[in-house]
């Protein structure tokens, strides 16, 4: 109702300002033309849905640029990123493991096998150097040529055995193997990627105010169900209250932007200044087909002009009012 009450509000003033502007043509020593306020309003929304439960602020509170506005139901969003948090530091538990190795008492027992295979290994290595010197000083009937071969295939025996521990001890230090490392390392990395997701989401179910303004309505009560991308408040910051007005086609080349005007409200004694920032480069209202001198002064071109910081908290959405561009009244 407001809404609607506010537009019409806005097209009835917009008639009074073709009407003035183009009466004060034929006046020329008279130079203010009826107007009116016109406020952007920002609707705050959370891209989520989810039950309201907190509503923050009320209409017509004064809110600073941070403050949390509304809050939506959490969950199920933070529920996941507890749990997601919990497999990330499993993983990376998983991964510091594999970069460690085996652990230190393993380490222990495999360089203990080695020692002992290393011994037996120069046990063998001598039993079978002395028997094959016996055999090359011709004492072949002390030492057969089968024994000869018992003794060397007992050396190459502990020689295998202790390449074999050197490898395992070896492996056993290095850790978990590349492609299983490089695996739990895009595990963790995934991971962490889906916690910073899901954070956000949850930061997104309440509502900060971008900057300070009024609220101008709650658009939902606490309990309901708010929809995603559902404005929940709409609020109106002070640099986005306009003032609105018309003037004549023919007077166009007199005005730019950042030119300084002058505002006069009912109720009001002392003007407001503002400054204009921005010229309509189409007509409001166009007579059909054909231009004449008769008819082109019947076009009117909107105009806006932002009011000085400290004097908004006088205006209103849909306040008329009268502009005077030369500064006097």
């Amino acid at each position: 109702m407001a809404k609607s009450t506010r537009r019409f509000a806005g097209v009835l003033l917009t008639g009074l300002a073709v009407v003035q502007a183009l009466t004060s043509c034929a006046k020329e020593d008279v130079r203010y033309y009826q107007g009116y306020v016109e406020g952007e309003y920002v609707y705050l929304a959370s891209p989520l849905g989810g039950e309201l439960k907190e509503l923050a602020v009320a209409r017509g509170q004064t809110v600073e640029a941070g403050e949390v506005l509304f809050r939506l139901d959490p969950n199920p969003e933070a529920l996941e990123a507890s749990e997601t948090k919990q497999r990330l530091d499993q993983a990376r538990a998983k991964l510091a493991d594999m970069n460690k190795g085996q652990r230190p008492s393993e380490i222990a027992a495999i360089d203990a096998r080695l020692a002992s295979a290393r011994a037996a290994l120069e046990q063998a290595e001598h039993d079978y150097d002395r028997r094959k010197k016996l055999r090359d000083e011709g004492h072949a009937d002390a030492v057969s040529a089968s024994e000869l071969e018992r003794f060397r295939t007992a050396r190459d025996v502990a020689a295998s055995e202790v390449a074999m521990l050197a490898a395992e001890l070896e492996t056993a230090k290095l850790g978990g193997r590349p492609d299983a490392v490089a695996a739990a390392e895009n595990e963790v990395g995934a991971l962490g990627v889906r916690v910073q997701e899901l954070e956000w989401k949850v930061e997104q179910k309440q509502g900060v105010a971008p900057a300070g303004g009024i609220v101008q309505d709650t658009l939902y009560r606490v309990g309901e169900f708010v929809g995603a991308g559902r404005p929940v408040i709409s609020m109106l910051p002070p640099e986005n209250v306009k003032i609105r007005f018309f003037v004549p086609e023919s007077l166009l080349p007199t005005i730019a932007a950042g030119d300084r005007v002058e505002v006069r409200l009912d109720g009001v004694e002392a003007s407001l200044p503002a400054t204009i920032s921005f010229l309509s480069t189409e007509s409001e209202f166009t007579p059909p087909v054909i231009y004449s001198k008769e008819n082109r002064a019947k076009l009117v071109y909107r105009i806006e002009a932002t009011p000085d910081a400290g004097r908004v908290n006088r205006l209103r959405p849909g306040q008329p009012l009268e502009v005077y561009l030369d500064g006097s009244q």
